[in-house]
């Protein structure tokens, strides 16, 4: 047996055995794991694939051991003080009084928007998935690693973030007041619209499972589709791609707060922690020699 093969199947194994024993294992792990290693083992081209989309399983394996020390543990959780920040700085004046656009939305909406709503935050991750193998099928894979491993970067700027200052979404806000319960469920907020629109509790099944909703700041669904955008600029890919990757991003960005799931406060610093992720990888950690030579080792090995 090949080194490569008994280091992923060993690495499969011991995952699946310590998010059982441990953390919790759910059906998505179960399939990113049998999903990763059909890529791995189906075909040469689908192997090398397989390895430029392994940041993604690491960001998904990370966000969900967070579980295990929960943010609240470190730092107080927000709920109240960024409330009144939102209503402060983008409050809306109505006839019951001001409303923080989260409350506006949630009394003004329309099954157009909900379904647009719910098709832009469909593409959150699969957006930038989508372009690593669009561009990994285009011959640039050396973009499609960049892209790889500067999400997951990102993420974990965004996840220091969740950290440093732990706060609950508007939706816990509006609906449970400014007391923090850690019993609370997941919940799809405005997102359970579409669900009822198209019949099929697509988000509600996502959120059930939800490792944290005290961990709203900063917005990573404000993230994913900015760092495709940006590497679908400066890769210089086809205009119709990038056009459609710069409306899915607006798109993601007014759905956070349409939905009640982010203030717009979240949504800045999410791009915020886009910005920093992307000059720390391109502009330092690119220039670090041994940091370099890895991602070129990298590149080598998936092209």
């Amino acid at each position: 047996m090949k080194t490569e093969t008994k280091i992923v199947l060993s690495a499969t194994i011991i995952f699946l055995l310590f998010q059982w024993l441990v953390v919790g294992l759910i059906p998505a792990q179960v399939l990113m794991a049998f999903l990763f290693n059909l890529l791995f083992f189906a075909h040469p081209i689908t192997k090398k694939l397989a390895v430029t989309l392994l940041p993604f399983v690491l960001f998904e394996i990370s966000y969900d051991w967070m579980r295990l020390y929960p943010n609240y543990l470190v730092n107080d959780i927000d709920i109240q003080n960024i409330y009144d920040t939102e209503k402060k700085l983008f409050g809306i004046s109505t006839t019951n009084g001001t409303l923080i656009p989260c409350e506006y939305f949630a009394l003004h909406n329309s099954a157009i928007a909900d379904l647009l709503a719910g098709l832009f935050y469909l593409c959150w991750v699969p957006g930038p998935i989508f372009l690593v193998i669009y561009m990994f099928f285009q011959g640039q894979r050396n973009w499609a690693t960049h892209l790889s491993v500067a999400f997951l970067l990102v993420n974990f700027v965004g996840f220091s973030g969740y950290y440093i200052h732990p706060a609950s979404p508007p939706w816990y806000a509006i609906n449970y007041g400014f007391t923090p319960d850690f019993s609370t469920p997941g919940n799809a907020a405005g997102l359970a619209r579409f669900d009822e629109l198209i019949g099929i509790p697509v988000f509600t099944s996502i959120y059930v499972n939800n490792s944290n909703i005290f961990a709203a700041v900063p917005s990573l669904h404000a993230a994913y589709m900015t760092i495709a955008t940006f590497y679908a600029f400066i890769s210089r890919q086809r205009r119709w791609l990038t056009t459609t990757c710069c409306i899915i991003t607006l798109g993601i960005w007014w759905t956070a707060v349409y939905t009640c799931h982010h203030y717009i406060i979240d949504v800045l610093l999410g791009i915020l922690t886009t910005i920093i992720g992307l000059t720390l990888f391109e502009g330092v950690l690119m220039h670090i020699h041994p940091i370099k030579r890895f991602m070129n080792r990298y590149i080598n090995y998936v092209s």
